[in-house]
């Protein structure tokens, strides 16, 4: 048995690196039946060109789909698109979520002549901890600190389309991945890149390539837990007369009486983030969001479960064949 990681999945396809050899795999049927998920970045073990096992992960992340990742480095542009904060937030807090390391990276340096959009990202982001980055893939400017960041590590850069993910991987790479121009309709990018792929610079240094995105909302989790996401508002919950304080409307709370310390567009998102989770509030009131699994583990072993349904109806076709038992004995 070969053990190796998918560095790519393409229609049923998965592509598997293992000591600098790429094998082209398919899934085992009974993985299929086991409904696993299956990650670009994810550890496995194959045999003649099928994936046996999907080995245990250290973490992942589910927008986009990547398993085993040591940072995430949300690439914005500062202009061409404009930098959209409450987006920029947004990643900010899926990284949180997930409890990866964030580096924060502004790409397209050489098309702002306005020093105030510098000075509010280091005021914003620097007081709470985050590596940040200003470069220029057209020009070169900040790339070797760029190089520097992906050093001995796997990186997942992660961003909105346009701002030129894959242009700063061409740069420090000397690939040619495909670029386009932000769409000047819109004002915003158009998507290059389709699907997730890591890219090797070398033996200990690696990047994972994906889509951008814009549709990323916080549908998963309670209104009340959003504040954990916000370094600088979590800190304060403690000290509001409400428990369950979701720190917008509510009288006494500890939050709105420091908000003065708090960026606008930093409250701004939270209060957009918060009101996503409702969503996740109204379907587990009316819905509930428990689910069978697919498969149970016994022994160390995984072995796919038989669905309800299918339990239901092995039971009816049981009792059947009891009540036809039940007639026939009454002709015997």
């Amino acid at each position: 048995m070969q053990k190796g990681q998918i560095f790519k999945i393409h229609s049923d396809f998965y592509y598997v690196d293992s000591q600098g050899e790429i094998f082209e795999c398919k899934l085992r049927e009974v993985i299929k039946k086991q409904k696993q998920k299956v990650y670009v970045g994810d550890y496995v073990e194959f045999k003649n060109g099928a994936i046996e096992r999907i080995l245990p992960r250290k973490n992942f992340i589910t927008r986009p789909t990547v398993a085993n990742i040591d940072q995430v480095i949300i690439i914005s542009a500062v202009k061409e698109p404009d930098l959209n904060f409450v987006q920029l937030n947004r990643y900010i807090a899926f990284a949180k979520y997930h409890q990866l390391p964030t580096v924060l990276c502004f790409n397209k340096n050489d098309l702002s002549d306005n020093d105030k959009t510098i000075e509010k990202v280091f005021s914003i982001y620097e007081p709470l901890g985050f590596d940040i980055l200003f470069t220029s893939a057209l020009e070169g400017y900040g790339l070797e600190e760029f190089k520097n960041i992906l050093q001995n590590k796997t990186s997942v850069l992660c961003g909105s389309s346009g701002v030129g993910k894959s242009s700063l991987i061409n740069a420090v790479t000397g690939f040619n991945l495909k670029t386009k121009d932000v769409s000047e309709k819109t004002g915003k990018g158009t998507h290059t890149t389709r699907h997730c792929e890591i890219v090797n610079l070398n033996n200990t240094c690696r990047i994972v390539d994906t889509p951008g995105f814009s549709n990323l909302k916080f549908d998963f989790l309670l209104p009340n837990e959003v504040d954990k996401l916000f370094p600088e508002i979590y800190p304060h919950k403690e000290f509001c007369k409400y428990p369950n304080c979701l720190h917008i409307n509510e009288t006494d709370c500890a939050v709105k009486a420091h908000i003065g310390e708090i960026d606008e567009t930093r409250y701004e998102s939270y209060i957009a983030f918060v009101e996503e989770a409702k969503d996740y509030k109204e379907k587990v009131k009316y819905q509930g969001v428990k689910s069978e699994t697919s498969h149970k583990k016994t022994h160390d072993k995984l072995a796919v479960k038989i669905s309800s349904r299918k339990r239901q109806s092995a039971r009816n076709t049981m009792k059947q064949n009891v009540y036809k038992d039940m007639e026939n004995e009454k002709f015997d």
